[in-house]
Formats: C-alpha cells, structure tokens, sequence
C-alpha cells in the first residue's frame, strides 16, 4: 500500500493558519515584541511566504484585528439567535454573557488588549476603529439599546477585558470584586 501524495495547501488556507498562529504569537507579545520571524516560523512557513501573504508586519497585525472583529461579530450573532426578548437590557445582558465566555479564550482577549495599545500606528488605529464602529453599530442594531444603554454595556465588557488579563475574575479581594461587581 502506498501512501497518500501530500496534499497541498491553498494560500487560503494558509492565510487563515497564518491569521490563527499570529493572534497567539501577537497575543503572548504584543505588536512591538513580536517578528514576523516568529510568526513565519511558528505557522511553518519561510518568512518570505509570510510576506507573500501580507507584505509587512503592519498588515498582518491589522489582518488580525479584522479576523478577531468577524469572531466578537459572530459571537453576537450566535447569542442573538437564543435572545428570547426584545427588551434592550435583556437583550445585553444576554451579549454580556456571551461576550465574557468569548474573552474567556486568552489569546483573543490578549490580542485585543494589544490591539489598543499599538493603535498609535495609524493603520492600526484605524483598524482598531473599524473594529470598534462595527461592534458598537451591530450591537446597537441587534439590541435596540440607547446610547447611554450601550455606553454601559460597551464599558462593562471594557472593563472586563481588563479584570480577566489581569486574572482579578478569579482572585478573592476587596477591591477585585468591587471591579466584578
């Protein structure tokens, strides 16, 4: 019996184990600390092909916040499938919950963090932005919330972001639970 001929990837493919191998590597060091050496190498892929596939550094980190902006958007639209009321504080209460188990993945929640810190970059910012417009517009499509409905939720979950990075979601202190409250 002979074995199967290797199948090859398509640049898709790749694009999207480039895009998942990145959000770890961006997310254990952020923009600055991270080469696209160690992206190339982790996705096992020569540096030259990274480049083939996004043509600098830059645009692969702006390449993941956009992948992380279409997984917070399908995470909505996942919990707006069981929402069972058209009550806006119903409605985000129900997103909050949804939103806390997503930033539950590490990875994610680390890239997003770093995100906001490099947005000092103007395609970053930018991409940073966008990422904020969309969440904030569907959320408010999906929920019917006001503005000072979705100020709070929008704070929350920022603030959540922050409670999980540091791990104060699991620590038994004063002020750690003053912030989960």
């Amino acid at each position: 019996m002979g074995s199967k001929p290797r199948q090859r990837s398509t640049a898709d493919e790749r694009r999207q184990t480039v895009l998942n191998t990145a959000i770890r590597a961006f997310a254990a060091k952020g923009y600055y600390g991270t080469t696209t050496v160690e992206v190339a190498k982790a996705a096992g892929i020569s540096q030259g092909y990274l480049y083939r596939l996004f043509p600098d550094k830059e645009s692969l980190f702006v390449a993941v916040i956009e992948h992380c902006s279409q997984r917070l958007r399908e995470n909505i639209a996942t919990a707006m499938a069981s929402v069972t009321s058209t009550e806006p504080s119903v409605v985000l209460a129900q997103l909050s919950a949804s939103y806390l188990a997503l930033i539950a993945d590490r990875d994610l929640l680390m890239l997003l963090m770093h995100g906001n810190c490099a947005a000092g970059e103007p395609a970053i910012r930018e991409a940073v932005r966008r990422c904020y417009a969309q969440q904030v517009e569907y959320v408010r499509a999906a929920s019917g919330a006001s503005d000072e409905e979705l100020h709070h939720y929008f704070a929350e979950s920022l603030l959540a972001n922050v409670v999980v990075a540091i791990g104060a979601d699991s620590l038994d202190a004063p002020w750690a639970r003053t912030l989960r409250a």
